[in-house]
């Protein structure tokens, strides 16, 4: 499988990162560039993995796969908060709102929802012992791709961003991720766990409407992984991290309670279309769906889609 790690030279988080896979896990300059900037490649058993160096900000590198060929991308990332927070995060890209920090509005990226779990896990095990706190966030920000694509990054202010060790722990974390997944023929969607300790949920059939065909051809019955949409919660979706790190669910996109308002019908079966492999079923943040809750059920129950509720299940 063909991986492009992307850093851009305006991002200091993202040349910490990038600097950490180049001097610690043997990523070699290649004679050709990219917008200028050199190439750096590593070979991790069936995976062949670029690193590349764009001069734009990350979130608004829109069709950046249309110029760069792979099955996947991962973007290495500044996180910004106010509350400053030191955190490790992950996510897929995509609005479901405005396009106010690129991509397009009311659009979703595809989420490689495995992966995604797998370097959410990576991370837990590899930041061990140190103050950083590990999560997943909700789905936001561009840039929008036609590829699956994720963001991994350090948060959340400066001081973070150019901390070494910081860096160090996201370079282990997605090439042990790449590692672990080379026995698969695409890890991005054959997605055996070999984790016999995380918590099995009973499979859950999505129902479908007469006008939309909402199937899972990606799985089988021998997968460990199931995907899921989340909706509700925090942008440091609580269940979401609790779901990665201790059942067998994947976490693709997630829509959080600030953008509760703007998820329609479209929205939903969009989110769980472009999570692959494809989810199974919507996981609701129970209490953090707020007054949006009803209008949320009501949705879910038109167009036959199966939930779990959080405070039920996990």
């Amino acid at each position: 499988m063909n991986i492009a790690i992307i850093s851009s030279i305006k991002d200091k988080a993202s040349t910490n990162i990038k600097e950490n896979l180049i001097n610690n896990f043997n990523f070699n300059k290649l004679e050709e560039k990219f917008d200028d900037n050199n190439i750096y490649y590593n070979k991790i058993n069936n995976n062949e993995i670029k690193l590349y160096t764009i001069n734009s900000e990350l979130i608004y590198a829109d069709d950046l796969d249309k110029k760069i060929d792979s099955d996947l991308l991962v973007f290495i990332s500044r996180h910004s908060a106010k509350e400053e927070r030191k955190c490790l995060t992950a996510h897929a890209p995509g609005n479901f709102g405005k396009n106010e920090l690129g991509g397009k509005e009311k659009t979703l990226c595809i989420a490689p929802a495995v992966y995604l779990k797998k370097i959410i896990k990576e991370l837990n095990k590899n930041a061990e012992g140190s103050d950083y706190e590990i999560s997943i966030e909700a789905t936001h920000h561009g840039p929008f791709l036609e590829k699956p694509v994720l963001f991994v990054e350090i948060g959340s202010s400066e001081k973070e961003w150019v901390d070494k060790n910081a860096g160090n722990i996201i370079a282990k974390s997605l090439v042990s991720t790449i590692k672990n997944s080379s026995n698969e023929s695409n890890p991005i969607i054959n997605n055996n766990s070999t984790n016999n300790d995380n918590k099995k949920i009973n499979s859950v059939k999505i129902k479908n409407d007469s006008n939309n065909v909402i199937n899972n051809k990606s799985m089988n019955k021998n997968n460990d992984y199931e995907s899921v949409f989340v909706i509700g919660g925090g942008h440091y979706n609580h269940v979401a991290n609790k779901v990665m790190l201790e059942t067998n669910l994947a976490v693709g996109h997630i829509c959080a309670k600030y953008n509760l308002e703007s998820l329609d019908e479209g929205l939903i079966k969009e989110a769980m279309e472009k999570t692959v492999p494809k989810a199974r079923f919507v996981l609701l943040d129970w209490k953090g769906l707020g007054k949006e809750k009803q209008r949320i059920l009501d949705l879910l129950s038109k167009n036959n889609i199966e939930y779990r509720r959080s405070d039920r299940d996990f």
